[in-house]
């Protein structure tokens, strides 16, 4: 009996094991008018990452603010995206993305800059991982639409080797030439 419980604990364990982080970008508090007078009832928007490259997002409505966090948590879990990270810090290039009225644009960023984007994109960034970015949004400030253009971008996001299986070609061709190394003076 003993056995089978100790069973069960580590199975949950390993259920467990890929931890996820979670983040609350906005709460709405919605309403329907009935015969009786109004029903509120409560959005939530919940942006989920592994901090390694993969991030989801999801919506939840309930008439209690804790359901509706944890059905737009569950949702985000299943929607999520593997976005190829360069050395796991910064996007491997520019990129635009857009959804309806909402357009953002990212750019790359050397070591120390730090997340530059605001309010819900900053959100999907620090839960996919990203520490060095600089990002913009030029269109919509409806979080739902600047968040889905931040995921429509990110899924345009190639790495070097992708672009290179798709060519046909080794990384090294695909990558410009660097004249990192010190110049020999013969005698």
């Amino acid at each position: 009996m003993a056995e089978r419980e100790n069973r069960r604990g580590k199975g949950r364990d390993r259920d467990e094991a890929p931890e996820f982080a979670d983040r609350l970008v906005a709460i709405n508090r919605v309403s329907k008018t009935v015969k009786g007078g109004k029903r509120f009832g409560f959005a939530a928007l919940v942006v989920v990452g592994d901090q390694k490259g993969r991030v989801g997002f999801g919506k939840g409505k309930a008439k209690e603010v804790p359901e509706a966090i944890r059905k737009a948590t569950e949702q985000a879990k299943r929607n999520m995206i593997r976005v190829p990270l360069k050395e796991g810090r910064t996007l491997h290039h520019d990129v635009k993305g857009h959804h309806g009225a909402g357009k953002v644009i990212m750019r790359t960023a050397p070591t120390g800059t730090g997340i530059i984007a605001g309010g819900p994109m900053r959100a999907v960034f620090e839960m996919l991982g990203v520490q060095d970015v600089v990002a913009k949004s030029t269109g919509s400030q409806n979080p739902y639409a600047m968040i889905h253009a931040t995921l429509d971008g990110l899924q345009n996001q190639q790495s070097p080797r992708q672009v290179a299986q798709r060519r046909g070609k080794k990384v090294a061709d695909i990558l410009p030439k660097r004249d990192d190394a010190p110049a020999t003076e013969e005698a």
